[in-house]
């Protein structure tokens, strides 16, 4: 059993690098805009979900954990490289400053499971400026990153070795995240007349 979780583990690993080759592909272009509050609390914050996954031994599934958090940083690199300027408004400033907050929670709390609440917390805060951007402009974000994420979430859940609300909690959201992300990228550009 668990050598098939380690192949879905490195399978939906390989996916986090597959995925990502297309958005930043979209960076270089000038097509996809990264809002860089998003991906710096995201890789951050991503890499805290990495260990706390791998302190309640969640096997080759915390893999992809580290892999996204890895790539974070390498959207953030492409980003300030390639000039995607988004304009920052006061929300987004405000869901940072939430993100941070959140974040000192987490230190103070040194509960594992209050921890891991905590850090999912403060991954969805840090994805309300994407979404705020992505609403007014939808075609800013590559949409098929969204799609496999949502695939490596679902293969990184069944990939874990051990069930529990620390391991499993940040895949789970992250797949309903990014599914619903999704859709609302799809109806946005059906609205728009666009898609």
């Amino acid at each position: 059993m668990y050598d098939f979780k380690n192949i879905l583990g490195i399978i939906a690993t390989i996916l986090v690098f597959l995925g990502y080759v297309p958005y930043v592909r979209d960076i270089i272009n000038g097509k996809t805009k990264p809002h860089i509050y998003s991906w710096f609390i995201w890789g951050f914050v991503t890499l805290l979900a990495f260990a706390l996954q791998l302190s309640d031994k969640a096997g080759s599934g915390a893999f992809v954990t580290l892999a996204a958090a890895i790539m974070c940083f390498v959207v953030i690199f492409f980003g300030f490289k390639y000039k995607a300027k988004v304009k920052i408004v006061k929300t987004d400033t405000i869901f940072l400053i939430l993100a941070i907050i959140s974040l000192g929670l987490w230190i103070i709390a040194k509960q594992p499971v209050l921890s891991i609440l905590l850090t999912v917390m403060v991954d969805l805060l840090g994805f309300a400026p994407t979404i705020r951007k992505s609403w007014n402009n939808p075609f800013s974000e590559t949409l098929s990153f969204y799609y496999l994420n949502s695939i490596r979430f679902g293969l990184a859940i069944i990939a874990l070795q051990k069930y529990s609300l620390l391991t499993a909690l940040y895949p789970i959201t992250w797949l309903m995240a990014n599914t619903l992300f999704a859709l609302m990228l799809i109806i946005r550009r059906k609205k728009l007349g666009n898609f």
